[in-house]
């Protein structure tokens, strides 16, 4: 989230990097000896956060305690290094770690270190011993995938049977997924054959997926196992003393809220990974969490957009390049997966992910440069019932800060809202949908565009002041009926403009049960350029982010925690996921201020009607019907977190996930399309572009079968 009006983020940002400095000088006159870099980087952190964080925690037991727990649930997530007595053995230190810290002592930190690297050298034998064998898939045995019903194994013998179920489950998904791709290659073979004489031109077909047994495939999948594990251990050997040191660092930040983070040299480099941009990939950004690599977002415009198959939270299991092998990549870092990820424009790479609901799924991207233009604010009409609502998209709210002139996300909103007045529409639905948000100034701006005057959001640093931010433009750009669609990926800024027309009364707020819930503001002190010459010998020591501020709605509320509960909520498929704030570590809590003055809109939407009118045609919608039919089985599923091991039920329960969800993209298809139409000002801007006429046509593709959309039409219908 950006400031460059606030006074509040730039008075934390300078304090922050005061204190760094004082920090080191205050524990280099407590020290003796010459500080090691482990004991100056994690000192002066930790004495700068106690300092300049919006919310500074005490470094006391409560303190020691939260950096234990996070750190063991970072060492081993899925619980299958460590023994029982081996936390036991660590639990000794988890009321000390802030006494170490005060001290610059390092026990908790070397013993942890040492457990794990003996851990992963006896795990290493041990994978390859039981990979060598055979499994039996008849035998009726269970698997506990979720790693926070587990518990660490007691003893060696324990541990042995868990990894021996681990790796039979890992070995018996291969199988299954090997056995789906043998059946679908042998239905697909007519049509190949029929297509072949109009392809004679084209490139030399890919060899077919060869025929196998059931054991050729119980090989060939315990062979991939292996390769997957040689991978990661690889991995986990080349940790040298900088990065766990990063590591562990990053733990102790975290445990004053998510998103407070320590960025190692090349770590900052890497910050906010993408894969397109300037390059040429698939257009997602990535983030790692136990063990695994999820999508944080999808770029707008982007290839991985287009292809609509990826999303938000997924995790990416393997990747294939084309039809060749795939490469497990669970237990790689992002900067390892982007090598394998990204590519050439045109090249099609293949993504086995899986789904939030436990579900696997083969998604194919063909690889492409990411169109920056899709990326700002678009609109198009909807005809419906011989009248035309306007359909607003917003991705990020994005501001050029560096460059007089630049794009603003306010701006060019205020150019479409003139396009859709000009069109004639009677109504506007705003999608802030998987929203993250961007620019604070343009979340401001754009409330304006909708009200009067007054205050839009107010900002309260941690020593308590609070500054209010208004629209201070009396001029309203559109004043006619209002829809924010929202859902539970909406974020920051995105939440701030959704409350402030929520306060007003000025729309109405249409989505899943809450959004995102991040009401904070974050700045980065690069510690190099704090800390003193002297200590030129152990830079560079990287970068740290922390929390300066909160949001508060003009109500008093805060968006933190709880996001924005929609004045009309609708089924969502992602509904039983525990994302957004609430599924964080160590979160800071929801609280209120004193409301800000301000003047509702004079004519508020009929809530109470409108509400009653959505649900009663929610209620007898197929296509939200099997929505929640479908998202009720998901929680199920998720819940249900024992595996069978025996190879026909598995496949059995496989068929059945397979058959739900091809019932709910059945139903999402015979939704009845939206009459979506480009607006005449852009068809005489196109002036026969193709790259533009092809650009809005792929723009409403996606979204002419979007249920969510059809009742926001709806909701808007009911106010004319």
């Amino acid at each position: 989230m950006s400031f460059p009006r606030l006074k509040i983020g730039l008075y934390a940002f300078l304090v922050m990097a005061v204190f760094v400095l004082a920090s080191y000088r205050l524990f280099r006159r407590n020290t003796a000896d010459s500080p090691s870099k482990e004991q100056v980087l994690i000192g002066t952190m930790v004495q700068g956060l106690s300092q300049a964080h919006y919310q500074p925690e005490k470094l006391d037991d409560t303190f020691s305690k939260r950096v234990f727990d996070l750190s063991l649930k970072r060492d081993d997530y899925r619980k299958t290094f460590l023994l029982a007595s081996d936390v036991e053995n660590l639990r000794r230190y988890q009321n000390d770690i802030d006494d170490e810290v005060k001290g610059g002592r390092r026990d908790f930190y070397d013993l942890s270190t040492q457990l794990m690297a003996q851990r992963v050298k006896e795990m290493q034998a041990l994978y390859r011993e039981l990979l060598a064998k055979p499994f039996d898939f008849t035998a009726e045995e269970t698997f506990q995938t979720d790693p926070e019903k587990a518990s660490f194994p007691a003893d060696k013998a324990a541990q042995r049977e868990l990894w021996r179920k681990m790796l039979k489950y890992e070995t018996l998904s291969r199988v299954s997924e090997m056995m789906d791709a043998q059946e679908k290659a042998k239905t697909a073979k007519p049509a190949l054959a029929t297509a072949a004489p109009a392809a004679a031109n084209a490139a030399a077909p890919t060899a077919p997926e060869p025929v196998r047994t059931p054991a050729q495939m119980e090989a060939e999948a315990r062979k991939r196992v292996l390769k997957y594990y040689d991978d990661q251990f690889t991995d986990l050997a080349d940790v040298d003393a900088n990065e766990r040191l990063a590591n562990y660092a990053n733990v102790i930040a975290n445990t004053y809220d998510p998103h407070t983070d320590y960025f190692a040299p090349k770590a900052k480099d890497d910050f906010d990974y993408q894969l397109t941009g300037r390059f040429e990939g698939i257009g997602a950004q990535l983030r790692e969490k136990d063990g695994l690599i999820y999508i944080e977002d999808i770029l707008p415009g982007s290839a991985s957009a287009r292809q609509g198959e990826l999303k938000k939270g997924d995790a990416i299991l393997r990747v294939a390049q084309g039809a060749a092998e795939p490469v497990s990549i669970e237990g790689w870092r992002i900067t390892k997966a982007v090598t394998l990820i990204k590519g050439k424009k045109g090249s099609e790479v293949r993504l086995t992910v899986r789904k939030p609901d436990g579900t696997t799924k083969i998604v194919s991207i063909i690889r492409d440069v990411v169109i920056n233009e899709e990326a700002y604010a678009r609109s198009a009409a909807i005809s419906d019932k011989n009248q035309k609502i306007g359909y607003l998209q917003l991705s990020t709210f994005y501001a050029d800060f560096n460059n007089d002139g630049g794009r603003s996300s306010a701006e060019d909103v205020k150019k479409e809202l003139a396009k859709l007045t000009q069109e004639g529409v009677k109504g506007v639905i705003l999608d802030l949908r998987y929203n993250g948000g961007g620019s604070l100034n343009d979340a401001v701006d754009m409330a304006g565009l909708f009200i009067d005057s007054g205050p839009v959001v107010q900002v309260r640093d941690g020593r308590g002041r609070t500054q209010v931010l208004e629209d201070k433009d009396p001029r309203v750009q559109y004043s006619g009926p209002l829809v924010i669609l929202v859902n539970k990926y909406s974020a920051s800024a995105s939440e701030i403009l959704a409350a402030a027309m929520q306060d007003y009364k000025r729309a109405v707020i249409v989505g899943s049960a809450s959004t995102y819930g991040k009401g904070t503001v974050q700045r980065i002190v690069d510690l190099d350029e704090s800390l003193p010459n002297e200590l030129n010998s152990l830079k560079p020591f990287g970068s740290l982010k922390f929390t300066t501020s909160k949001f508060y709605r003009v109500n008093g509320g805060s968006t933190q925690f709880k996001g924005v509960v929609p004045d009309i909520i609708l089924p969502d498929m992602y509904s039983y996921l525990e994302e957004g704030e609430k599924g964080s570590d160590y979160p800071l809590k929801w609280d209120e201020i004193a409301p800000a003055r301000y003047r509702p809109w004079n004519t508020p939407p009929a809530y109470d009607k409108l509400r009653a009118e959505s649900k009663a045609r929610v209620a007898t919608s197929q296509g939200f019907n099997v929505m929640n039919e479908t998202s009720q089985l998901m929680l199920s599923r998720k819940k249900e977190s024992i595996e069978s091991l025996n190879l026909a039920t598995y496949r059995a329960k496989q068929r059945q996930n397979k058959a739900e969800a091809d019932k709910y993209e059945a139903a999402q298809k015979a939704a009845t399309a939206l009459a979506f139409s480009p607006l005449h000002a852009d068809v005489q801007a196109a002036s026969g572009d193709t790259v533009k006429v092809n650009r809005a046509q792929r723009f409403t593709k996606t979204l002419k079968k979007d249920i969510t959309i059809g009742e926001a039409v709806s909701i808007i219908e009911g106010q004319l």
